[in-house]
């Protein structure tokens, strides 16, 4: 056996089993607290909202293990299966130049993947979402969706694999950075493109009404010195009851946008205290420093993925037999998650940091109390767990815990 596949079946192996030790602790700890609401939320959440958030939570990691395991063997099918290999020989023998080749295999896994992966995401949208009254999406807007998504990947994906596999061939040793500036100029002109031309295709987006609730957020606006393009509200409700708010767009062309499905949930004091969150990362810059740290873990992975291209065992470690550098970037895409998993809780621990300093800027904006019955909603009509297995929440959750955080806000209050 190759010393490399023993490396990677190794890391793969330990991924796998963290990932699958964490989500059985995350069951056994929310069943455990299934039968009882936390005292501090006693008031603001039934028994039945919890016990429909425990099961909800459950439900998910159950359907998590099934998507893990399927992963890996999907993976270890591309890879030591010879799955890469026999396509990579396929489009080799039409003849066609290395760039051409390359980005037709690049493509090819692309679809290939994706359509394995459209039985999950019917089974989570039409059964787990739909059991537990979030689903609103139909097959035709599924379907809707589907097509548009690839037509969209082929229309972007195209171009931007092809210039990253010429620069990786003709730009000599240096590709990596060329290739690297590439793609930060890609993702800047990409968030400037989302709001205006990407999402629209997707979904309906309308001004907010005139009103108590613009009234109040152009106030907050103003007096946050937050220039944007529009609040405007978005179907949400087409595809799910979920609620949700963010910000897209960048520079002059950044805007706020609010579900349907939000300002149904929340009074307008409370959709005040959650832009005031919202506005909170953007004071605090989180969204320039989430794009700097994005960009440098790119950069980081360039610089690997040229030195790895250069060596023999990289390729015939992971089942290739014909090195070349379309397949060195397909691989290197494909495994590094099973080598960067343990930076998962470095990255959550980032988020939930960012989250905290929102919450405290929206607390010096609107008080506590309106953002903490807010989050309190959001949560019940999210079915969002309230009782998170802590080492699991430390690893994948991006936000602090309910409990965690409504604490911090009743401490700010009364302070």
């Amino acid at each position: 056996m190759n010393a490399f596949t023993a490396v990677f079946l190794f890391a793969l192996f330990v991924a796998t089993a963290t990932q699958l030790w964490l989500s059985v602790r995350q069951v056994r700890h929310v069943r455990e607290h299934r039968s009882r609401v936390p005292s501090a939320f006693a008031e603001s959440v039934t028994l039945a909202e919890h016990q429909k958030a425990a099961d909800y939570t459950i439900s998910k990691q159950y359907f998590g293990w099934v998507e893990i395991s399927a992963g890996v063997v999907i993976l270890l099918a591309w890879t030591l299966g010879g799955g890469l290999g026999w396509i990579d020989q396929l489009w080799r023998s039409a003849g066609y130049s290395d760039l051409l080749t390359g980005t037709a295999v690049i493509l090819s896994v692309m679809l290939i993947s994706a359509a394995i992966d459209i039985p999950a995401s019917l089974y989570r949208t039409f059964v787990l979402e739909a059991r537990f009254g979030f689903n609103q999406s139909t097959p035709a807007v599924f379907a809707a969706d589907l097509f548009k998504g690839l037509l969209l990947a082929l229309l972007i994906g195209v171009p931007v694999v092809m210039l990253i596999l010429w620069l990786m061939e003709s730009a000599g040793q240096w590709w990596w950075l060329y290739a690297w500036l590439a793609m930060t100029l890609f993702t800047l002109l990409l968030s400037w493109a989302f709001p205006k031309f990407i999402a629209p295709l997707f979904n309906k987006f309308k001004p907010l009404e005139q009103g108590e609730m613009l009234q109040r957020i152009e106030a907050l606006l103003q007096r946050s010195g937050f220039n944007s393009q529009g609040v405007f509200v978005m179907d949400g409700s087409r595809r799910s009851s979920h609620g949700n708010a963010y910000f897209t767009g960048f520079g002059k062309s950044k805007r706020i946008v609010f579900f349907d499905t939000l300002l149904k949930q929340l009074t307008a004091p409370q959709v005040e205290a959650v832009l005031a969150h919202e506005l909170g990362h953007f004071k605090h810059k989180h969204i320039i420093k989430g794009m700097l740290l994005s960009t440098g873990m790119m950069l980081i992975g360039f610089a690997i993925l040229a030195w790895l291209m250069k060596h023999p065992w990289f390729y015939a470690g992971l089942g290739v037999e014909a090195s070349s550098i379309y397949m060195a970037l397909i691989l290197f895409v494909m495994v590094s998650p099973a080598f960067t998993f343990f930076m998962t809780p470095l990255m959550s621990w980032v988020s939930r940091k960012h989250e905290f300093e929102a919450d405290a800027f929206a607390v010096e904006q609107t008080g506590s109390e309106e953002l903490s019955s807010a989050l309190v909603g959001l949560f019940r009509e999210n079915a969002g767990t309230l009782t998170p297995d802590p080492l699991h929440s430390a690893f994948h959750d991006s936000h602090p815990p309910a409990a965690i955080r409504i604490a911090q806000l009743s401490q700010a209050h009364h302070n």
